[in-house]
């Protein structure tokens, strides 16, 4: 889900105008994956219109030609805002569609293994917002359904592309962390009181602020430093009721964490850090301490990275290199509009890549599977307030 709620999105796909001869660049590729990808967007929430529709839309020979909603108000909205002419309130007359050859799936969480499953075993392409499933064993049945039917799968864990984060991620493969030690992330927003529809009711959502925010600092705890092997959690809520309605779930989470590495871990989100605003400008931060290094990252210093070495002074700041500002091959000019808005367009760009080019996406449902199991984990030890082993 989007980081903010309530924020409204302006962007509209257009088509381009000058397909080019796929088959001339990707001769290895299969027929069906000549011609023009044609998307469908299940779901017109803000996260739709904000990061999926304006990312296809600087991808050449890429479409986005159906629109699908629950709400016949959202979707007319949308359909008016996109002149997109293709519609539907049921995701069953959209992927069995012939014309489309993938879908977004940015719908309320406990809908999402039904759709993915269902669009799966019509061949098409699948990127979901996350949390991807209420539980492991519907997201694991869903990354397996995906193997086997041999399509891309995506999980949007958007953050991943940002490029101080693309950076640090390769510093860490290179070896410069050495042994990882510790690893902390803390995500503070101040969403007071407000409703957040949908979101605050747990057969809808499963959980609130844990799958909602804090799944993304999980996914990067993964990327880092690797499998988290147990866990003790605490969530609470602060607000039972929100915009006049129950509100059902977490408003902040706390989770102490071993890595299965050896590393610890102490992962920290709240909607209710008053004063620290919301989405890129609220505090976002992670931070790695290995052997050799340390290195901070900070989501809205989106080209910068802290790091010292052992035994050093202290954090000195460096610069990413520009080559990290984008994906390869990303047509996004690193130029135009706010970068800590563009570098989310590089999501779509990542998946139609891995569709053109007939390889895993980055992250796949697999990545939304396993931050999945340290959710499931992190609510049933709140409740049992007992430390949880992780599934292998």
């Amino acid at each position: 889900m989007h980081e903010s709620a309530n924020e409204k999105g302006e962007s509209a796909c257009q088509p381009s105008e000058h397909p080019r001869n796929l088959r001339n660049e990707f001769p290895s590729l299969p027929r069906r994956f000549m011609s023009a990808i044609n998307i469908a967007i299940i779901g017109c929430g803000g996260v739709a219109l904000q990061n999926h529709l304006p990312g296809f839309a600087l991808c050449p020979d890429v479409k986005v030609v159906a629109l699908c909603d629950s709400d016949a108000v959202v979707l007319e909205k949308a359909r008016q805002q996109t002149g997109i002419s293709i519609t539907s309130t049921r995701h069953e007359e959209i992927v069995q569609r012939d014309d489309v050859h993938a879908v977004i799936i940015a719908t309320p969480n406990f809908t999402h293994p039904q759709i993915a499953l269902d669009s799966i075993a019509r061949g098409k392409h699948v990127l979901c917002e996350k949390p991807i499933a209420l539980n492991y064993a519907d997201a694991h049945a869903m990354a397996l359904a995906a193997d086997r039917a041999d399509i891309r799968h995506m999980t949007a864990f958007t953050y991943r592309f940002v490029p101080a984060m693309r950076y640090l991620s390769h510093l860490v493969q290179r070896g410069d962390l050495g042994q990882p030690f510790h690893y902390r992330s803390c995500r503070l927003q101040d969403w007071g009181t407000r409703g957040l529809g949908w979101r605050q009711v747990k057969k809808l959502s499963g959980t609130g602020e844990l799958g909602d925010m804090l799944s993304h600092r999980i996914d990067f705890a993964h990327l880092l430093v690797g499998p988290i092997k147990r866990l003790v959690a605490n969530t609470k809520i602060f607000h039972p009721i929100r915009g006049g309605q129950p509100n059902e779930l977490d408003d902040c989470v706390s989770i102490l964490a071993d890595f299965q590495n050896g590393a610890t871990g102490v992962l920290e989100s709240s909607k209710l850090a008053s004063g620290r605003n919301e989405s890129w400008r609220s505090l976002d931060y992670a931070e790695i301490n290995g052997s050799e290094q340390s290195f901070v990252f900070i989501t809205g210093e989106w080209n910068k990275l802290q790091t010292g070495k052992v035994g050093g002074p202290g954090l000195e700041t460096i610069e990413v290199p520009r080559e990290f500002w984008k994906l390869p091959g990303s047509p996004r000019d690193i130029s135009q509009g706010d970068p800590l808005v563009t570098f989310r367009y590089d999501q779509a760009w990542e998946f139609v890549d891995a569709i053109r080019n007939r390889r895993p996406c980055s992250p796949d449902f697999h990545d939304g599977a396993r931050a999945q199991a340290v959710i499931d984990a992190a609510v049933q030890s709140s409740e049992t307030r007992q430390w949880v082993e992780i599934p292998g």
